[in-house]
């Protein structure tokens, strides 16, 4: 769809009835190599192409979808023919607006061959095999570029490419009824992902693995690994901060803008500005300007993000948080993640611990009243501290707790940190005390 299209979508929706409009278009190419029980299993390449409208109408939203080139009346008459039905706008379209340069995009990624992409999924599957010959391996290498260009009735006009390089492997490691999980993986906006650390990670989750051991029922130690932080912690702490479930008041930060909540050692916030990072951007799926948003500042809640809509409801402004698929309306969303780092190496949290559980992933995190903080969920792979010491895997065992009384009893905070899926750069983070239930049979 051609940017003349576009500008037809916004008139005809305005010579029908809408007071204003806006007109969403996303581009997308895509190759993914997938292997499949270590072997090369599927290559392929596809382009979408696609266009949103939102229109308000007497008040109100409206909105349809199509991914069908010079669609034009039926993408109007769907926005308008909805907009009777939908909710009541709490905002106007922003206008023509400056934003930070943002770069995401490499053009390298796009130079890349199949053969090189098959290539860097075999040596990862090579190299977990060579620490585990048993092993079964699924990976995926996958490059992507987009385009999105959104325009609206008030002048507002936003346009950038964007791409990344992903890599990702799985291991499954069946030793009669006992099956070990383990994988690991990163994105980034060019080829330049770290595949020795991903190999170097899956071989340490194997060695730390070796052995089963008995967790005991207690309240103990638990020290979550950066990719723990980010599958255990970050979920239900980032529900805390959408402004729409803290206008309807169901957030346990209502009322805590500048309160001191969590331990002064934490600070975290969200950045879509920061370059080479594959969720970054100069604008969010609003044409709202992107920028820094500082969620906890050494301990105290600084801001929540809004998209337009929530925005208007909280008397507020929108912090650029807006993220929407093509068929979907925009939703609140983080960026890139950053949680600054402490000054106790992942080696020392280890030596300080008499006995505790070190998580790497929960499944089923989102149990319990989520909204509120809470998280429990199976241990899918974590080990077992003793005398300061991983002694080995833990099965059958449950961790759980509240993030919000987690992290105010923080032990400490790892000096070293990682990206984990591209998005989130977190240290380890020791909590002082969790419940951990185990069976023992």
């Amino acid at each position: 769809m051609a940017t003349d299209n576009i500008e037809q979508i916004l008139a005809n929706a305005r010579r029908q009835g809408a007071q204003q409009a806006e007109v969403f278009r996303v581009d997308t190419e895509e190759t993914p190599v997938k292997f499949e029980a270590n072997r090369l299993k599927e290559l392929n390449s596809r382009r979408t192409s696609g266009v949103a409208l939102r229109v308000i109408k007497d008040g109100r939203i409206g909105f349809a979808s199509s991914t069908r080139p010079g669609d034009v009346d039926d993408v109007v008459r769907g926005a308008i023919d909805t907009s009777p039905f939908g909710p009541e706008a709490q905002f106007d379209f922003p206008g023509l607006s400056e934003a930070a340069v943002v770069d995401s995009f490499d053009p390298t990624t796009q130079a890349l061959t199949v053969d090189e992409m098959i290539q860097v999924g075999q040596a990862l599957v090579d190299a977990v095999r060579r620490a585990e010959p048993d092993i079964q391996c699924d990976a995926q290498i996958r490059r992507a570029a987009g385009t999105v260009t959104l325009a609206n009735s008030s002048g507002g006009h936003v346009n950038y490419t964007s791409s990344s390089f992903a890599a990702w492997i799985y291991g499954t490691l069946i030793r009669g009824t006992d099956m070990l999980f383990v994988g690991d993986g990163d994105i980034a906006c060019g080829p330049q992902v770290d595949t020795r650390r991903i190999e170097a990670t899956i071989v340490e989750q194997l060695e730390r693995s070796r052995t089963n051991v008995t967790a005991r029922t207690a309240e103990m130690p638990v020290i979550f690994t950066s990719i723990g932080v980010a599958d255990a912690l970050l979920p239900p702490l980032a529900m805390a901060f959408n402004g729409r479930l803290v206008h309807q008041a169901q957030s346990p930060l209502v009322g805590c803008l500048g309160e001191e909540k969590y331990d002064h050692r934490l600070t975290i916030y969200d950045d879509a500005t920061m370059a080479m990072r594959p969720a970054s951007r100069p604008f969010d799926d609003e044409g709202t300007p992107s920028r820094r948003i500082p969620l906890i500042d050494s301990g105290v809640v600084r801001s929540f993000m809004y998209d337009l809509q929530t925005a208007g409801h909280a008397r507020t402004e929108s912090t650029g948080s807006a993220e929407r698929a093509l068929t979907t309306q925009p939703g609140i969303s983080l960026t890139s993640v950053v949680i600054e780092t402490g000054d106790t190496t992942f080696a020392d949290m280890v030596k300080g611990v008499k006995e505790g559980i070190v998580v790497e992933e929960l499944m089923g995190a989102g149990q319990g009243n989520v909204m509120g903080g809470d998280f429990s969920g199976n241990v899918l792979l974590g080990y077992k501290i003793e005398g300061g010491e991983i002694v080995g895997r833990v099965k059958n065992t449950i961790v759980a707790g509240n993030v919000h009384l987690a992290l105010k009893s923080i032990g400490a905070i790892g000096s070293e940190a990682r990206w984990v899926s591209g998005t989130v750069y977190t240290p380890p983070i020791l909590i002082e005390k969790l419940a951990v239930s185990a069976d023992a049979t």
